[in-house]
Formats: structure tokens, C-alpha cells, sequence
């Protein structure tokens, strides 16, 4: 199995030498596709690619430098800083005023790690055309790459690797011989451990091929491979975009009460190493938001469920949260309150400071009082019922705004009969 390049890193024995060899990306590198009509158009242009890891963005932007026959320069963003920046400019003017003038690629690895100022530092020279610049990110470039920078650079969005596209990888490995036979079984777990990463995969079969050359197996079994790998991890980044897509995904089903996918979300949570005290303070959100009085109980449960955490930790008080998360799924929703709420806030934000009506003020002095302060006020628990019929508590002037509508659903039902009763009793008062 060991040949003369053995010593060379899998990946990069593997890595396509040209776009037909690029597996996957078939959206953008397909005929016709975006990104290949760009490969084809003999003009470089400034991009972003955007994808998770092992998808191929390092060697997309090789392979544009070597389809213009530019310079190929790159840059990581997690270990560079503006002096490579300023090498890069001084090694693409030498490129461009050189005996045989040749183009420049500048690729950064991770841009989103830069700060702005040296996101900003690229500026004059992808202006002026002095190099084509390609930055790769795991993270939505809306958010992490400036708005400068990103309004002179197309973004492609690349996908993680499908099964299909790993089988291959596999395939191709074997095929130099880089891996000893795999039984069917031991594949499909080794493409379920990369997650659509192609660099884990790799990294992985070779790990693979050392250990069972040390053991002198002649097939990775399921069996030996399970034993190797042992418990199954997941890709996720606890900070990145793939985790606030989860979180999101969590929060719909929760407000779609689907406690399956409820459940399915939150352990796809737990299970990539989210903090549990994150996810139960997330889930007295979405109490608050989404269910409100429909069923005031959600809250509370929300709230000892992230009390029983703090007592029990992990693993046991995750128990806590999986009942709360299912409660809230099935709870009856309301946004009544958060929309109230908002439009409130939406509303005093633009109306200008109405004073409070002489009738609701506090008069603690005798000076107050002699300034009529809570003059005609009415005591609601002397009254009939405990209601003051009639009783305006709004500024003068300003009509009622109607901010809470309560719905239809669970206690709100019964809130909404008993706002319509009081109304009726202010309407025979007025």
C-alpha cells in the first residue's frame, strides 16, 4: 500500500489538478453554472466563497489561479495580520511590472477573522486591479465581511459534500491505493463520521490505512472501525452560522408545536456541545414569546427547568430541559403579548412625552394635593366588582391604541371574554 508520495498528506494527493476533477459544488461548477462561466470568461473577478469546512474552498481558488495562470498568494486570517498584507501588495507589484507581467490571487483562509481595518486594508488594491482577491469563510459574509469589501466581490455559496460525492472521495483513494479494502458497512459509517466534510474524510482514511497497516488488516471492517472511531461525532461550530441555524430550526418547531422536531433540534444541540444554560434560557424565550398568557404555566417550567440544570448539571438536568422543550411544543401559542409589546415600543418611540392626567398622579404632599394631584381618582377595589367603569387611564387626548389582542387559544380565550365584558362596562359608563 505504501508508495513513493506516501509521505504526502492524503488531501493533497487528492486534491483536483483541474475543475472536472473538483467532486461536488455541482450547482456552481456545473455547465452553465455561475461559477464555471466565470472560469471560462478568461477574466478573474473578486469572490467570497462561503461554505462549512472540507468543502473544497482552498482548492476552488487554486484552481482559478491556475486557470488564469496568476500567482497564486494566500493568507490565513487566523495566524496573518496586515504585515502579510503588505508582503502580498509588494510580491503582486513585482508579479505585475516584471519582465513577463503576471496576474495575482490573493486567497485568505477565514476572512471573517480580520477586523475591519485590515478587511479594509485590501480595498485600494482590489480597486486599482492589482490582485484578484478571494477570501473563504464558514461564517454569512453579511455579517462578518465588510459591507466595502463584500459590495466588490461576487459570493458563492458552496454545500457540504453529499453522501454520494464522499463515496467517490473513498473511490479515488482507493484507487491509489492510498487505503486497504473497505467493507460497504464500514463506508457508510465513515461517510456518516465526515458530515459532508471532505478534509475529515481524508484525514480520517488515512488515520485508518496507518492503523490497520500497523495490525496487518487486509479489510477495515464495521466492526474494527467503530472500535477506532469510537463514539460517532458531529460537525458543529457552537459559535458559528451552522449554530444559529440550528437554534432557529429549534425555535420554529417549537413555535410549530412539533415536539418530535423539538426534541430532535435540542439533542442535535446537546449533542454538538451547545451549553445547556444557553438552551434554557432560550427556551424562557420562546415561553415568553410564543406561548405568553395562552398558558402562563410554560414560563415557570421554563424557569425551573433551567433551575433543575443549575442543581443537577449534566447529564441529569438535561432531562429537565428535554420536558420543558416538549411542553413548550405543545403548549397552545400566543405572540399577543410580544406583539403588544413591540408595537408599544414602536409607539412611544415616535409619540412625543404625554403627561400623566392629574388624576393618576401621586400626591405624598400637601403642596400636590392642593395642586388637584389624583383629584377624582377612583379606588377600583371600592368599586362595583372591583372595576372603575369608565375610568380612563391613558394620557388625555391619546385614543385607545388596542396593543393587546389576545388570541383565541388556551387562557387567552378566557382573557379575551373578560377584556370584552369590561369594555361593554366602560362603553354603558361613557
Amino acid at each position: 500500500m505504501a508508495t513513493a508520495s506516501s509521505h504526502v498528506p492524503l488531501a493533497e494527493r487528492l486534491r483536483p489538478r483541474t475543475l472536472a476533477e473538483v467532486i461536488g459544488q455541482q450547482h456552481m461548477l456545473g455547465e452553465g453554472m455561475a461559477l464555471r462561466l466565470a472560469f471560462e470568461s478568461g477574466q478573474p473577478h473578486s469572490c467570497i466563497l462561503w461554505g462549512p469546512p472540507g468543502v473544497g474552498k482552498t482548492t476552488i481558488a487554486r484552481l482559478m489561479a491556475d486557470a488564469f495562470d496568476a500567482q497564486f498568494l494566500t493568507i490565513s486570517a487566523v495566524l496573518g495580520g496586515v504585515k502579510d498584507i503588505r508582503e502580498a501588495v509588494e510580491r503582486a507589484e513585482v508579479a505585475r511590472s516584471g519582465l513577463s507581467p503576471q496576474r495575482t490571487i490573493l486567497f485568505v483562509d477565514e476572512v471573517h477573522r480580520f477586523n475591519k481595518s485590515q478587511q479594509d486594508a485590501f480595498l485600494p488594491h482590489v480597486e486599482s486591479g492589482l490582485f484578484t482577491f478571494i477570501g473563504a469563510t464558514t461564517e454569512n459574509p453579511s455579517f462578518e465581511v465588510n459591507s466595502a469589501l463584500l459590495s466588490r466581490a461576487a459570493v458563492y455559496v458552496l454545500q457540504p459534500l453529499s453522501e454520494d460525492d464522499l463515496r467517490q472521495i473513498v473511490v479515488k483513494a482507493q484507487a491509489i491505493h492510498a487505503v486497504p479494502a473497505i467493507e460497504s458497512a464500514a463506508i457508510v459509517r465513515l461517510i456518516g463520521y465526515a458530515d459532508g466534510d471532505a478534509r475529515r474524510l481524508l484525514n480520517t482514511l488515512e488515520t485508518l490505512a496507518v492503523a490497520a497497516e500497523r495490525e496487518k488488516l487486509p479489510e477495515v471492517t464495521d466492526a474494527w472501525l467503530l472500535k477506532v472511531l469510537g463514539e460517532r461525532m458531529r460537525r458543529y461550530d457552537k459559535g458559528g452560522e451552522q449554530f444559529y441555524d440550528t437554534i432557529s430550526a429549534l425555535h420554529k418547531s417549537v413555535r410549530g408545536s412539533d415536539p418530535d422536531a423539538a426534541l430532535y433540534w435540542f439533542v442535535r444541540m446537546l449533542d454538538g456541545g451547545a451549553d445547556p444554560r444557553y438552551m434554557a434560557r432560550r427556551f424562557i424565550r420562546m415561553a415568553s414569546e410564543d406561548i405568553g398568557l395562552a398558558d402562563p404555566r410554560a414560563l415557570r417550567l421554563a424557569l425551573d427547568a433551567a433551575d433543575v440544570y443549575e442543581r443537577l448539571g449534566s447529564p441529569e438536568g438535561e432531562l429537565a430541559l428535554a420536558e420543558c422543550v416538549v411542553y413548550l411544543a405543545v403548549a397552545p401559542k400566543s405572540n399577543a403579548v410580544y406583539r403588544a409589546f413591540n408595537e408599544a415600543k414602536a409607539f412611544v418611540k415616535k409619540d412625543g412625552t404625554r403627561p400623566v392626567p392629574m388624576h393618576l398622579r401621586n400626591a405624598p404632599t400637601q403642596l400636590m394635593k392642593e395642586l388637584d394631584y389624583g383629584k377624582g381618582y377612583r379606588y377600583a377595589h371600592d368599586e362595583e366588582g372591583g372595576f372603575a367603569a369608565g375610568e380612563r387611564y391613558l394620557p388625555e387626548g391619546m385614543p385607545d391604541p388596542g396593543f393587546y389582542r389576545p388570541v383565541e387559544r388556551g387562557l387567552e380565550l378566557r382573557i379575551a371574554d373578560k377584556l370584552r365584558e369590561l369594555k361593554k362596562l366602560n362603553n354603558q359608563k361613557n
